[in-house]
């Protein structure tokens, strides 16, 4: 007999798969009684006629709509529950809603329809950094090899999301276009010495015209030269050539030191020359105006009683030489003319300093002989000028 064909037992040669068999449970399930069962509950929740009685089709009616409306709430509390998210308090967040840029929120807990809007948090606080490096060319056709770190965060993250494409790649690519245009137009010398910190500001200058441009929404806070060296090549020879830059720098702040210890001392000396000056020049012209009161005050006496004025005058010089020689002198009447004894020559204990005195006294005493004798003769002059002229009046 075939396996379709029907036999003793109709209901269970009906089924190839032996559903109706209540000990075989290992079977798979029966098809059309699921969609049987599905076809009859859309039918009752949208209202279609089910082929079978009435009292069945309300009954499955109803039920089929308390367990559409228990679906939906349920999906409705996971979905509005889904929808808490909290933003850190170092981010923000920004909204998107479909896909377009819609708002930004603050750090905190905060409530979203799903699959609606889409969050995306960005951290505003962080400090990132951004290095570049490459051999450039200067503007005297040298090949330096330069590397450079920037420092930047976040002020506006719409901005930094939806500008451009990537804002890192943008920032490194204007980083690397601002460094290469300010080495070449800067000399070899100056960007490997006395130039590092004129490159490194200008380039920050110069980044920061680029991405304003750009609408990046960062901040740069800091660019760092880290290091600017020839090739390897040349590397010894500008090696040489830095550390006697670094000597003479010593040099000229060793000189400039040493300047300003020195000036001073000279100030003051000068100044100390000048008052001196200044007071030799005052006391040279006290003592001459001294001198010309003293001839003034002497001529009259002079004039009115010569031979008392002469002798007065010629003790007080012979007291004056005399109280610091250490000589005897011997007025000799006949001739005219003093002579003196050198004690100090017979003496054994007189020292070479009171002979350099005794020379000294000597010269004094005869120059101011010579002295005395210019004014015996000025006074005798002007004697027998007095006496002539009194001569003339008798007459």
């Amino acid at each position: 007999m075939a396996w379709n064909e029907p036999g003793k037992d109709d209901k269970n040669d009906q089924d190839p798969w032996n559903k109706n068999n209540k000990n075989n449970e290992q079977g798979p399930p029966d098809l059309d009684v699921i969609f049987k069962k599905i076809s009859g509950f859309l039918g009752g929740l949208f209202g279609k006629k089910s082929t079978q009685g009435p009292s069945n089709n309300n009954s499955s009616s109803n039920g089929g709509k308390v367990v559409a409306i228990a679906i939906l709430v349920i999906i409705a509390l996971v979905w509005f529950a889904s929808g808490w998210y909290t933003i850190k308090e170092s981010d923000r967040g920004v909204v998107l809603r479909l896909g377009a840029y819609h708002s930004q929120v603050e750090p905190g807990l905060h409530w979203n329809p799903k699959f609606v809007d889409e969050i995306i948090p960005v951290n505003v606080e962080a400090f990132r950094t951004l290095p570049t490096s490459g051999f450039m060319l200067t503007e005297d056709e040298n090949i330096v090899q330069v590397s450079m770190e920037i420092q930047y965060r976040i002020v506006s993250p719409e901005k930094y999301l939806f500008s451009v494409t990537d804002a890192d790649n943008s920032l490194l690519q204007a980083l690397d276009s601002s460094l290469r245009f300010i080495i070449g137009h800067s000399t070899m010398n100056d960007a490997l010495t006395t130039g590092r910190e004129v490159v490194r500001q200008e380039t920050w200058e110069m980044l920061n015209k680029i991405i304003a441009s750009y609408g990046l929404g960062v901040q740069i806070l800091d660019v760092n030269l880290q290091q600017t060296r020839p090739p390897e090549q040349v590397k010894d020879a500008f090696d040489d050539a830095i550390a006697a830059q670094e000597d003479e720098e010593r040099f000229v702040r060793e000189a400039e030191a040493y300047e300003r210890e020195k000036e001073p001392i000279a100030r003051g000396q000068v100044k100390r020359i000048e008052q001196q000056a200044r007071s030799y020049e005052e006391g040279m012209i006290l003592k001459a105006q001294g001198d010309v009161a003293q001839f003034n005050q002497l001529l009259p006496e002079y004039q009115a009683h010569p031979e008392v004025t002469r002798q007065r005058l010629y003790l007080e010089a012979m007291e004056k030489v005399l109280s610091t020689s250490s000589k005897v002198l011997i007025d000799n009447e006949a001739g005219g003319n003093l002579t003196f004894l050198p004690l100090d020559k017979l003496m054994s204990n007189t020292s070479t300093s009171s002979t350099n005195t005794v020379v000294e006294t000597e010269i004094e005493t005869r120059s101011r002989a010579d002295e005395q004798a210019g004014l015996d003769e000025r006074a005798a002059s002007s004697q027998r000028v007095l006496n002539s002229s009194r001569s003339t009046g008798r007459d």
